[in-house]
């Protein structure tokens, strides 16, 4: 009997001690569980707020412009490696600032053209946009001095002038509000900035080899002038509404959607064109295969021209939702495109290993 009672005793504090525990469990767990999916917000919002189409677009133009000063497998090395890395790194957290930027100082639009912005949607205070944006700028500029490498600096300095030029709302600034400004503002950066300066960066600083523009990069930067000509009008597409409203004056609000629409199919076919006009003449089977795309991509291209000339039901948010397409993926098919060309057109040096 004593030791039935005192088991009973033993079960009865161990129940206790159970459930004084069990709560404090539960909410430790809830607690964990609480901080998961506010981390996870914080992130979601960090993603959108750093506009992931430019993101890519930026990776995949540095990359390809930065193979081609290489000739041969022999230029892969820790050196270079590391050289390419403080130019992506850098490039990375300059776009950040640059699009950043322009959500702080477009909010109230935003909350007409893009309300699921973090900023204009509240999910990041002003304040975090701040923190943020100078963050990503001291980071980008103190990679830059790091390297010691002038074209990175000078690319990067212009980035930051002409990004800031075309979003703070000062005067004689605010120059997205001029088709002129805010498409060169776009094409010096996309298509000059990119090409030459991170070109010169690597065969120059990285490779050690005097700057000598080669047949492929100045393809890309011809290439690239009309396509980020294409990609400064397209963007201004889908936000007729916010920008007539605030009285940004682009081409889009000036001339109406399906205009610009319609002359931004145009460009793209031209370059495409021009692009397989230069390569015509080729023997190269690779060539012959880029120049191939580049025609299927052209002829895709007329297509959607001829419909759209001719079929105008339900154009506005057909052209609405191509335009944000084409925004959205401008960078992944036009430098693998380029870099292509350039493997198939680069004399590769006696003894050496080919690139390709």
């Amino acid at each position: 009997m004593r030791t039935t009672g005192r088991q009973c005793r033993h079960s009865l504090i161990q129940f206790r001690c159970s459930a004084a525990t069990h709560p404090q469990h539960d909410f430790n767990i809830n607690q964990f569980e609480e901080i998961g999916i506010e981390l996870t917000k914080k992130l979601r919002s960090f993603y959108w707020f750093c506009r992931p189409h430019t993101i890519i677009g930026t990776i995949l133009g540095i990359t390809s412009v930065s193979l081609l000063p290489m000739k041969s497998l022999d230029d892969l090395s820790v050196t270079v490696l590391w050289g390419f890395l403080e130019a992506l790194a850098s490039a990375l957290c300059m776009n950040i600032y640059v699009v950043g930027l322009n959500q702080l100082f477009d909010i109230e639009i935003d909350k007409v053209n893009k309300p699921t912005l973090p900023l204009a949607s509240g999910e990041f205070s002003v304040a975090t946009g701040v923190l943020l944006v100078v963050a990503f700028l001291v980071m980008s500029i103190s990679i830059g001095i790091r390297s010691k490498s002038a074209p990175l600096m000078c690319a990067l300095l212009v980035s930051f002038l002409l990004g800031s030029a075309y979003s703070i709302d000062v005067p004689l600034l605010r120059w997205k509000r001029h088709p002129f400004l805010a498409a060169s503002c776009i094409l010096v950066v996309r298509a000059i900035l990119v090409q030459l300066a991170f070109f010169t960066h690597m065969q120059q600083h990285v490779l050690k080899r005097p700057f000598t523009p080669t047949r492929s990069v100045v393809f890309a930067t011809l290439f690239m002038c009309c396509f980020s000509a294409v990609i400064a009008l397209f963007k201004d597409i889908p936000d007729v509404d916010g920008d007539g409203d605030f009285g940004i004056k682009s081409l889009s609000v000036q001339l109406g959607q399906h205009r610009v629409y319609r002359l931004c199919i145009s460009m793209l076919m031209t370059a495409y064109t021009a692009a397989i006009l230069v390569g015509a003449s080729t023997t190269n089977l690779y060539q012959k295969i880029a120049i191939s795309t580049k025609l299927f991509r052209c002829l895709a291209m007329a297509c959607l021209h001829l419909c759209f000339g001719r079929e105008h039901n339900n154009w506005t948010s057909q052209i609405r939702l191509a335009s944000q397409n084409f925004t959205c993926s401008s960078g992944s098919y036009s430098t693998p495109s380029i870099y292509l060309y350039h493997l198939c057109s680069n004399k590769v040096m006696p003894g050496k290993t080919p690139l390709v």
